[in-house]
């Protein structure tokens, strides 16, 4: 497959759809040299793309916890990513909105004279850890930890949040890793790179209180799922210790879906009835 940056299909970029290989900003644009920028991954199934408004809606949220404002409205964002996948003839893929503040008067740490810019891809995508799907992924432990609420924008969906998810990764793969596992600041279980993670015991499922990162939503979706089907969420601090008494593991996310765990370190999880029947039932609950 070719990269992403040599492809056909058209992109919408500030109002406009344009060629794929012609979606392009300046070498000046801050968010390249300071990270100014949010985004959202999101995924079509049968040409209706899942929680789509709430993604926008988390988009405009993220943009103000880096102090600046999205010039498209939730409905606008709503029309332009329909638009997208009709231009590119999919149903069924991956829908990327980024925004951020491009090239123009100010280019040091301020920005606040720089123009906002917003754009929106999608792409067929399959699953995200590959085979692991279904035979379950291994999971490093990474070397670094998620921030404190203190020091950054924590709840915004970022992407300078998402430089040590990129190093933590790669180390991962490196050692025939699918993915990193993250602590938090304090020492708490966190969460993957690019997904939120949950455990059973006992027939009870944990996952870790994401008061320190990103709540994502289709987190929110399988816990909403759990309790529908009567099974007891603890959403809690986890140390790492207590990995060694859990029975199984998954993680979520839009891209991820609802991925099996199989290791974590030298913790070892069972592909379960309970992580199955969830990964099957959210796959139902995203084409319905």
């Amino acid at each position: 497959m070719a990269g992403y940056d040599n492809r056909d299909g058209k992109i919408w970029m500030d109002g406009k759809l344009v060629p794929w290989r012609e979606a392009n900003v300046h070498i000046l644009t801050h968010a390249m040299h300071y990270a100014s920028s949010v985004f959202e991954g999101e995924r079509a199934y049968g040409g209706k793309i899942f929680k789509s408004r709430e993604h926008s809606e988390r988009l405009h949220f993220s943009a103000g916890e880096l102090d600046f404002q999205i010039p498209w409205t939730v409905d606008e964002i709503e029309a332009a990513k329909l638009q997208v996948l009709t231009a590119n003839g999919l149903t069924d893929g991956y829908v990327r909105a980024i925004a951020w503040r491009g090239a123009g008067e100010d280019m040091g740490v301020a920005s606040a004279r720089n123009p906002v810019h917003l754009s929106i891809a999608a792409w067929e995508w399959g699953a995200y850890y590959g085979d692991a799907k279904m035979k379950g992924a291994k999971l490093d432990i990474s070397k670094w930890k998620r921030p404190s609420p203190e020091t950054i924008p924590v709840h915004a969906k970022a992407a300078g949040l998402y430089m040590i998810c990129t190093t933590s990764k790669h180390a991962a793969e490196a050692k025939g890793c699918s993915d990193a596992l993250f602590m938090d600041y304090r020492g708490y279980v966190a969460e993957a790179t690019g997904a939120n993670i949950f455990f059973v015991k006992d027939g009870e499922v944990h996952t870790p209180d994401p008061d320190c990162f990103l709540n994502g939503l289709t987190r929110q979706t399988v816990i909403g799922m759990l309790r529908d089907r009567k099974i007891k969420v603890h959403e809690r601090y986890i140390m790492p210790e207590e990995m060694e008494g859990f029975e199984q593991c998954w993680l979520t996310g839009t891209a991820a879906e609802v991925t099996p765990v199989g290791q974590i370190g030298d913790y070892r999880f069972e592909v379960g009835a309970m992580t199955r029947e969830i990964a099957e039932g959210y796959e139902k609950l995203v084409r319905e």
